[in-house]
């Protein structure tokens, strides 16, 4: 396979995963073909013409020929510089890395990462949160992600990608879109009464299993054991964390317990207040269950796949 047909797979893959549905996401895209239209010629070559194919702003091919044929990859969760320095040793022992691949962007695809978080309204709205406050507050928390994202060296990785000529790609909504799906349906497979009995069906997933064995497993983070589970929702893919407003609405439109990659304090210290569940279920595990889907179907066309960076690689298939 090429770069390019990687890269293919991986928005066909989380289109299908999507939130928003198909439907939704063809929306979306003659959205930004109307935004593009409508622009005076002077600022079109200013304007992500990728975004009109691809609506992970944050998936890109960062650096390197989309031609080029690759049959070996280094898939990662992180790919900054130091992986970029090491997929080039382990080459000069002769590793023959084609390809490296990462989870969490870098370059213009982590500067433009608070524009895919628009998908967590129709995500929410699944969950009965009315679109029209989930969007507002989104708004609020986009804006925040611009800003904090905006002082970053984006492209330092992507320098080092360049002077050291290794082909550099990021699929991080797409990634977290199949993560999102899984999860979804495996939390539709069972139902529980109690917080205890759902974490224990939760730490069966084999990546946690992994997290478990180093000491990193999910864990509860609000809520006991012997909690009344209530309604469930996971909340996997959408570029970032909502803010502590949009959590406080999920928990008034009557999710009882909340399944998440990761959480930040201040939001956690609010969804105790109002005895929402929380199962925390550790980053890079969360993370690598979407990967693991994505390089189980690249394994098929024959590609080898050497994991590192954080990536917990389980096989399903």
């Amino acid at each position: 396979m090429t770069i390019q047909q990687l890269y293919d797979l991986g928005i066909e893959m989380a289109i299908k995963a999507d939130p928003r549905g198909e439907s939704g996401v063809k929306k979306f895209l003659d959205r930004q073909k109307k935004k593009y239209d409508k622009l005076p010629d002077k600022d079109k070559k200013y304007f992500d013409k990728e975004s009109l194919k691809n609506p992970y702003s944050d998936s890109r091919i960062l650096y390197g020929s989309p031609s080029k044929d690759v049959k070996k990859i280094f898939a990662g969760i992180d790919g900054n510089a130091s992986e970029v320095l090491l997929v080039d040793r382990l080459n000069q022992k002769g590793a023959g890395i084609d390809l490296l691949l990462t989870h969490h962007p870098e370059g213009h695809a982590l500067a433009a990462l608070h524009e895919v978080m628009d998908l967590q309204v129709e995500m929410y709205g699944e969950y009965g949160i009315s679109e029209n406050v989930s969007a507002a507050l989104m708004q609020d928390r986009m804006s925040e992600m611009q800003r904090r994202l905006s002082p970053l060296n984006h492209n330092q990785a992507i320098d080092a990608a360049r002077l050291l000529d290794i082909p550099l790609m990021a699929l991080h909504t797409i990634w977290d879109n199949i993560a999102y799906n899984f999860m979804k349906d495996y939390l539709k497979k069972q139902q529980f009464d109690y917080l205890g009995d759902l974490y224990e069906y939760v730490l069966e997933i084999p990546e946690f299993k992994e997290a478990r064995i180093g000491k990193a497993a999910p864990s509860i983070v609000s809520g006991t054991p012997s909690s009344r589970v209530g309604k469930v929702a996971s909340f996997f893919t959408g570029g970032s964390n909502p803010s502590t407003e949009l959590y406080i609405e999920a928990a008034k439109a009557g999710i009882g317990t909340i399944i998440e990659m990761h959480i930040k304090e201040d939001t956690l210290t609010e969804l105790r207040k109002l005895h929402v569940n929380v199962i925390d279920c550790g980053h890079m595990a969360a993370d690598s269950i979407g990967a693991n889907i994505y390089l189980d179907e690249v394994e098929k066309k024959g590609i080898e796949i050497l994991p590192g960076a954080g990536l917990i690689r389980v096989k399903r298939s």
